[in-house]
């Protein structure tokens, strides 16, 4: 069985992971695609449940295996990518699947999916909240942060190309309106 795909994306600290947390608990029809990355483990994340967390020499290996259903240098040395059994087991379970995925690995999951995907880009209000934001969480170093904000602009350009956008200035507002998009989706 082949179930749908939703595709969460956006620059880092916009709240994508809050807001498909919050769809998680609201849709049990879905399940989360657990991503793997090379970048260290933060605090409150646990392997197996938030990232697999690899090496960078098993993620370039895995690379080379065909491993993943998609996959980006998102920063310098900073490896993410899909694995395909993440969604094969999903969907073996007669679920659908949500992704939480920077912008570029969104849309060439939404290429592969195509009409069997949605696609939703999580837009902070500003560059300035985003940074805010970036720094309140506490997990960025001078170096990242400075890095990601302007990362922020070249994602910008890509906002378009997903099937919606929605402004996360409102928390609340952002996850009632994504939850809204995903359930007519699979409604369908």
């Amino acid at each position: 069985m082949e179930g749908k795909s939703i595709v969460i994306s956006a620059p880092s600290g916009a709240g994508k992971t809050s807001i498909v947390n919050f769809i998680l608990a609201k849709i049990n029809s879905i399940e989360f695609a657990i991503s793997s990355c090379n970048r260290k483990q933060r605090p409150a994340e646990v392997n197996g449940k938030n990232y697999h967390f690899l090496s960078t020499s098993d993620f370039k290996e895995k690379i080379d295996k065909g491993f993943f259903l998609e996959w980006e240098e998102v920063y310098p040395d900073q490896f993410y990518g899909t694995p395909f059994y993440s969604v094969t087991t999903i969907w073996e379970r007669g679920k659908h699947v949500i992704f939480d995925v920077d912008v570029k690995g969104g849309l060439n999951i939404k290429s592969k999916f195509q009409n069997n995907c949605i696609s939703i880009f999580i837009m902070p209000p500003s560059l300035e909240e985003l940074k805010n934001r970036l720094l309140n969480r506490g997990t960025e170093e001078d170096n990242s942060l400075e890095y990601r904000t302007q990362k922020f602009e070249e994602e910008m350009n890509y906002k378009d190309q997903f099937d919606f956008v929605i402004i996360n200035d409102n928390f609340e507002l952002a996850c009632d309106e994504t939850l809204n998009l995903i359930t007519n989706f699979l409604n369908k």
